[in-house]
């Protein structure tokens, strides 16, 4: 095991100015999963649990969303929460009973609803709700990404070290090009953000530039 004093900050970095590391890149056709822009986890004026990298990621978010549903390429949403006595929690219930936890988010609370900065059209995006980290875990993603035969996916969201990665790692064992762009996500610590972004490079998605698939899509 490599020690070293370099903080998760300059190891990413370091990783990223490889160019000689191969990219999955993209396929024919992407689909964009934006994971829980909801207020429990974006406003970071309101509620304790929130947290922000990059201060324009939700602007981001919605334009790399805008580009994809004008080219007919899915949009979905996701958020979390539970039922009132939290049966549906599974045993992350067991680890932590603050009012903060996340077994605590309901159904219509304002830690559930979506950030009102986000822009969500109704009549194409789909919204799912999630009880645990993927969004691919007992929702009905991988039957949507198959139908509209989508062969790329594009993560967005928070948190980085959990919802993010655990969505990418379920995303790249389906056999989709998985794509983390650096700006739209985010985490509670730099060094989780910025170890998990690594660790995403190196082995399950590739990080990208926003830019970067901006600029594919306005190329489509």
């Amino acid at each position: 095991m490599v020690e070293n004093d370099l903080t998760a900050r300059q190891i990413f970095e370091q990783v990223m100015a490889d160019p000689a590391r191969p990219r999955f890149g993209f396929g024919n056709k992407l689909a964009v999963i934006n994971i829980d822009f909801q207020n429990a986890y974006t406003r970071i004026d309101e509620f304790p649990t929130a947290f922000e990298a990059d201060p324009r990621q939700i602007e981001y978010v919605n334009r790399i969303s805008g580009l994809a549903r004008d080219r007919g390429m899915p949009v979905i949403w996701t958020h979390v929460a539970y039922m009132g006595n939290a049966a549906d929690a599974g045993i992350w219930k067991e680890r932590t009973t603050t009012p903060e936890s996340v077994q605590n988010i309901r159904y219509g609370s304002r830690r559930h609803d979506f950030d009102e900065r986000c822009e969500i059209d109704p009549s194409s995006d789909v919204i799912y709700d999630k009880r645990m980290p993927s969004a691919f875990f007992e929702t009905p993603l991988p039957s949507l990404l198959v139908r509209h035969q989508v062969d790329t996916v594009v993560i967005t969201g928070g948190s980085t070290s959990g919802c993010i990665r655990a969505t990418a790692v379920d995303s790249l064992s389906r056999g989709y090009r998985t794509i983390v762009p650096i700006e739209t996500c985010a985490d509670r610590h730099a060094s989780f953000h910025y170890a998990n972004l690594t660790d995403l490079q190196l082995k399950y998605a590739d990080v990208e530039s926003v830019q970067v698939v901006i600029d594919w899509l306005s190329q489509s």
